[in-house]
């Protein structure tokens, strides 16, 4: 009888060892054919760069990509971008405002033309006092800021830490509290970037196709997302360094947290913009942030996205300006 399960149990044994091999095999087999090498930093930089595009380094050794754009007598304005994303996002916006203002966009951490930093920060203090690096670089000493998603995390969070810096504050889409979260139909990406398994492997597969999706997702699957519009996502994700340091982001517990009477303290005049349509931060955090901002202007937009400034330029850029006159 012994004998018997003594067999049985290394014949299961058996099994499950090939079982473990199988598996084995064709997760390496899974991995060699999703497997696609990073592209040159130089590479990715002649094709994203342009003339504007201008360089500062930091104290920790990062490299900051920023522009100086448009009418450089007038109002300066500092626009950050969200997760994933880069400057590129306000190009239509830096048309639009160029005749009438000046406009710095930059490349944060981990994103863009900036890439990885040294030293692994990727937090939103961190964040926060890159951008003060380049404000302090231009001598800029007030002017308005806007961010759209995590940049516009970044912008309020930089209203709490200098808040004399700042003549206006424009929130499109943003990223608010922890408490606030309500979050949709995130895209897959998203998702997976916050299991553990997921990052360990990330850095080795192609994310085309979850980049693909997750434009279309955030873009409400706007007629203005084009194969260049992906490709310039997917590039900027691709520029060696760049998808590790974006894992890293992700995965990044930030120490930066900030309590609903900490935001309502902000006392500086606020563009509320939204996309009733974003499908990655429900509009009603917009409300919220409505309610809470003491000189808050809150606007929506029908059938729009999680990226107005670049689905419906022309309109919100004009009621940028409308903005900006206003409280002048």
């Amino acid at each position: 009888m012994l004998c018997q399960q003594s067999r049985a149990i290394l014949k299961t044994m058996k099994i499950l060892k090939f079982l473990a091999i199988g598996i084995g095999l064709f997760a390496a087999v899974l991995l060699l054919l999703l497997y696609e090498g990073d592209i040159p930093v130089d590479v990715v930089d002649a094709k994203y760069g342009n003339p504007s595009s201008q360089y500062m380094t930091l104290e920790n050794g990062t490299r900051i990509h920023y522009r100086d754009e448009g009418n450089r007598r007038s109002v300066p304005i500092v626009l950050i971008h969200g997760f994933g994303a880069s400057l590129h996002t306000w190009t239509s916006w830096v048309e639009f405002l160029a005749d009438d203002y000046r406009v710095i966009t930059l490349d944060l951490p981990a994103h863009g033309l900036t890439g990885a930093a040294p030293d692994g920060d990727y937090s939103t203090q961190a964040y926060v006092e890159a951008t003060k690096n380049v404000v302090d670089h231009l001598n800029l000493t007030t002017f308005t800021m806007g961010g759209n998603s995590m940049g516009g995390d970044v912008a309020w969070h930089f209203a709490l830490a200098y808040p004399d810096s700042l003549e206006n504050l424009i929130l499109v889409n943003a990223a608010a509290l922890d408490s606030w979260k309500n979050d949709v139909n995130q895209p897959l990406i998203f998702n997976l970037l916050g299991k553990d398994w997921f990052r360990s492997i990330a850095s080795m597969l192609d994310p085309y196709y979850l980049i693909e999706q997750a434009v279309h997702t955030a873009y409400n699957h706007s007629d203005v997302v084009t194969d260049d519009l992906i490709l310039r996502y997917y590039h900027m994700a691709m520029r060696k360094g760049s998808r590790e340091a974006i894992i890293a982001k992700s995965s990044t517990r930030d120490s930066a947290v900030a309590t609903e009477e900490q935001l309502s303290s902000i006392q500086t005049p606020t563009l509320v913009m939204w996309g009733r349509d974003d499908a990655l931060i429900d509009v009603s955090v917009a409300h919220r942030f409505e309610t809470t901002l003491p000189n808050a202007t809150l606007v929506i937009y029908d059938e729009v996205g999680h990226v107005p400034m670049d689905e419906i330029p022309e309109r919100s850029a004009t009621d940028v300006m409308k903005f900006l006159q206003r409280t002048r």
